[in-house]
């Protein structure tokens, strides 16, 4: 740290119990061979410590030891070090009226106020929670989550200090509250709508990082990495990198000539968010008025491998819900379609499930405790179930029946009687 520059004699001297004797205090003080006593009493003073006792100087030179020899008026020693008793300092500026209110008051007038550490800590903490301030108008839904940054340091990471904190949290409780998207829109359309403009919440931005860590505890978006994962997980909240890359996989819908020509050959028809937006309102199901929804390919095209133009509508998540397969959902339920949902029988199956009812509401297809019990039966070489445990709040005793066997069972194991079921429906 470098040493204490004193003021000139002509600053204006603060008075701290009497007017400090600016010339004569320059003259005691101010001397250069001793800015380390100096020095020594700032810490003193700014880590709250009282000032007495001794300061001790390891090897002083010649200028340091002249200096303490004047300042106090006797030669302090002529040892390897060089000691100064507070207390005597203390004293010789009090009794000869050079600085009534002592040495605390003396060190200020030379070299200017002086920051105690705890208070200055304490005023950051506070500025702090003054930037966090705006996390308290988020739902209840992320309430959890704004506890989560408010102790983890993620905002002082991104923002370093608490006068930048706060402008990014404030924009991030803005874009926040006005997730999800209903329809789904592009980031960049929706941050000029709700933002500081278009790049707002471009990748790499402080912004995009905290918006993108909210949106995923809103919509159950599980963990990841990688621009393929983030773009899901935006999509997940409605906001789009376009409005092509969003599909939806389906088979037998129709309403558009195009769909009805896939429906009539039986063959899985893939729908773009671009497509949906403009005629998700002429997307109908034939029969029943139900459209079953799978979370794997798999299901799909063996429903149309066996049953063809019979099939009851279905639709494929392919994973976590699509801005595309939740506009096409919303739409039929909107028309009065029933959905139901059948997926993996593991976490990563069952926040699936929650994030697509977050969205549209659904019943379970073969989907609750008593369907896994019977499923582990079917399963030739267990395979453990991995990550954390998640609700399952269609039927809270499914997720304890995960715990209880600890199997993971795919969709694909149960295909013979999820196809039986589009059978019958057919009929």
């Amino acid at each position: 740290m470098n040493p204490p520059v004193p003021r000139s004699s002509a600053d204006p001297q603060p008075t701290t119990g009497g007017q400090v004797d600016a010339a004569r205090l320059g003259r005691l003080l101010g001397d250069a061979g001793l800015a380390w006593f100096l020095e020594r009493v700032r810490q003193r003073m700014a880590s709250g410590r009282p000032l007495t006792g001794t300061v001790t100087l390891a090897h002083p030179d010649e200028l340091q030891r002249r200096a303490a020899e004047r300042l106090l008026g006797r030669t302090p020693g002529a040892g390897r070090s060089l000691t100064v008793r507070l207390d005597a300092v203390d004293a010789i500026l009090r009794d000869s009226g050079v600085s009534p209110g002592g040495l605390e008051a003396a060190v200020v007038a030379l070299t200017g106020p002086v920051a105690v550490h705890a208070e200055v800590r304490g005023r950051r903490e506070r500025a702090w929670q003054e930037a966090y301030g705006p996390l308290d108008a988020l739902d209840a839904g992320l309430a959890e989550w704004a506890d989560r940054i408010r102790e983890d340091g993620y905002v002082r990471r991104l923002a370093r200090t608490p006068e930048a904190a706060g402008p990014l949290v404030t924009a991030a409780v803005r874009a926040l509250r006005a997730l999800p998207a209903v329809p789904p829109t592009s980031r960049a359309t929706f941050a000029a709508r709700h933002l500081s403009g278009a790049h707002a919440l471009d990748e790499g931005t402080p912004l995009a990082a905290l918006v993108l860590s909210g949106l995923r505890c809103l919509t159950g978006f599980p963990d990841g990495s990688g621009a393929e994962w983030r773009r899901e997980a935006w999509a997940s909240a409605g906001l789009l990198k376009d409005d092509v890359s969003s599909t939806v996989l389906t088979l037998n819908l129709r309403g558009t000539p195009a769909l009805d020509w896939t429906a009539d050959a039986g063959e899985p028809a893939v729908l773009t968010l671009r497509s949906l937006t403009r005629h998700a309102q002429g997307v109908v199901l034939s029969g029943t008025g139900v459209v079953h929804v799978c979370e794997n390919p798999a299901v799909l095209s063996a429903a149309a491998d066996a049953l063809g133009p019979a099939c009851p509508p279905l639709a494929c998540l392919q994973g976590q819900p699509s801005a595309a397969a939740l506009t096409l959902l919303r739409a039929l339920s909107a028309q009065g379609a029933e959905i139901l949902y059948h997926g993996d029988f593991d976490w990563g199956g069952m926040r699936i499930a929650t994030a697509l009812g977050r969205g549209v509401a659904w019943r379970p297809w073969r989907y609750g405790a008593a369907d896994y019990r019977a499923a582990v039966c079917k399963v030739a070489e267990p395979q453990e179930l991995a990550g954390a445990s998640a609700a399952t709040p269609w039927d809270p005793a499914l997720a304890v029946a995960l715990t209880e066997h600890g199997v993971r069972v795919e969709e694909e194991t149960v295909l013979d009687d999820l196809l039986a079921d589009l059978e019958k429906r057919a009929r």
